[in-house]
Order: structure tokens, then sequence, then C-alpha cells
């Protein structure tokens, strides 16, 4: 039950961080808006309450000295993977505050950039908020008010991260995968419209197939071979000749 439960959270936590990098991709960008500001805003608190409550639950799982070998096991694993989440949120907080410094909606100093990204973010961040539609609340200052607090909770999030190394001890190099690299690309359960599963449909092609057209190639290359060869012999015996 804890397993699943952590699981399920974990999840939960790398959805809402995956939602907050595409955010921070379209800052400074066309799409960029107030909207777009407090959009981050809100996906950044949501993902910093679910990092509280999975460093609480695996906290209290790893420090347990009565869990099995395997159970320890299969948590540090999902530690492994917790702290990697922390990490790539904080880089995109980061990189949030630097462009949202560079890019004021105040003030504006620079020109937005043409990146090719068009169209309302809206959508993305209220899959990150499980909510149907977003409401938006927040003025018309938000661009500068909320740099003050991305700076601070920015420090908040070294701080945990810092706090996590000193309360559990968990070395990512002797955790053990429990799939090969790359296994997610071969996987058919769920194929879709994804380049996922264009990736596995393509692997999953006849060896009969690709071991024909090798085969016609090679012939083919032969053929050429062949004729280069008799054009310069032809041309040989004519210089010769004449």
């Amino acid at each position: 039950m804890g397993k699943d439960e952590c699981k399920t959270m974990l999840d939960a936590l790398n959805k809402v961080t995956a939602c907050y990098r595409h955010l921070v991709i379209a800052l400074g960008s066309t799409s960029d808006s107030q909207n777009l500001r407090e959009e981050l805003k809100k996906t950044r608190k949501k993902a910093q309450e679910l990092a509280v409550a999975n460093r609480t639950k695996l906290t209290t799982l790893l420090k347990d000295k009565s869990i099995s070998k395997d159970d320890r096991a299969e948590y540090e694993r999902l530690w492994v993977l917790f702290t990697s989440s922390m990490e790539l949120l904080e880089v995109d907080m980061k990189r949030s505050l630097e462009i949202g410094q560079d890019f004021p909606l105040k003030v504006p100093t620079r020109h937005l950039i043409q990146t090719g990204m068009t169209g309302s973010t809206t959508t993305v961040a209220a899959r990150a908020m499980s909510v149907q539609n977003m409401k938006y609340e927040a003025d018309a200052s938000i661009d500068t008010v909320d740099l003050k607090e991305l700076e601070t909770e920015i420090a908040q999030v070294d701080q945990m991260m810092e706090e996590m190394e000193m309360k559990v001890q968990v070395a990512p190099w002797a955790v053990e995968a429990k799939q090969e690299a790359g296994a997610e690309l071969k996987s058919t359960v769920s194929v879709g419209n994804s380049s996922v599963g264009v990736i596995s449909i393509c692997e999953e092609e006849p060896k009969e197939t690709v071991e024909g057209e090798t085969g016609l190639m090679k012939v083919f290359a032969g053929i050429i071979f062949t004729a280069v060869l008799l054009i310069a012999g032809i041309l040989g015996y004519l210089v010769i000749n004449l």
C-alpha cells in the first residue's frame, strides 16, 4: 500500500514539473503574457506542495527499520527519482527567474522572441493544476512582484534539498534500475500517436523486409561497380589506340 501511494504521489509531481517546464519555454516568446506568469506561479506552487508531501512520505518510510530489504530497495529507487525531479524543478525555477528578469511585462526592455510557439498555454496549466478551467486573479504587476517571491522559493527549494541529503543518505549509483535503458521506447502497451509510439512501431517491422532490402542494395551496388569497371576499360582501350 505504501509503495503504490508513493508511486502515485511521485507521478503527480513528475506531471506538474513537466508542465512547469513546458510553460517556462514560452517565457520571453510571443506567447508570453500576464496569464502565463500567473500559470507559472500556480504550477510551481503546486509542484512545491507535492514535493513536500513526497519528501515527508518517503523520509518516514526510509527511516523505518522494520521494512523488508526489497521494500527498502524500492523506496530508495523512488527517492532517487524524487530527488531528480526536484533538481529539474529547481533548474526550471532559476531559468524562469532569469528570463522573467530579462523580459518584464510592465516595462518591456526587449522585444519578445519569435520562437515558433503560438497560442495559449492555458490547457497545459490546467492539466498541471488538475482543473478544467484556469481562473486568473493576479493584477498587472504580477511579473515584478512574483519575481521576488520566486527568488525566495528557489532558496527554499535549495534548502529543502540540502535537508533531504542530510536526513536520508541514498547513493544514486547504488540504486539498481528496474528496467533496461530505453525500455519505454520498446513498450507496446500504449502506442498512440506519440513519437515514442512511432519508434515502437518502426522497431517492430519484420526482419525479412529489412533483409530483403539489404540484398537488393548489394545487387544494385554490384551492378554499378561492374558498369564503372567496364567504362574504365573501354576508355583505357581507346586512349591506348589513339
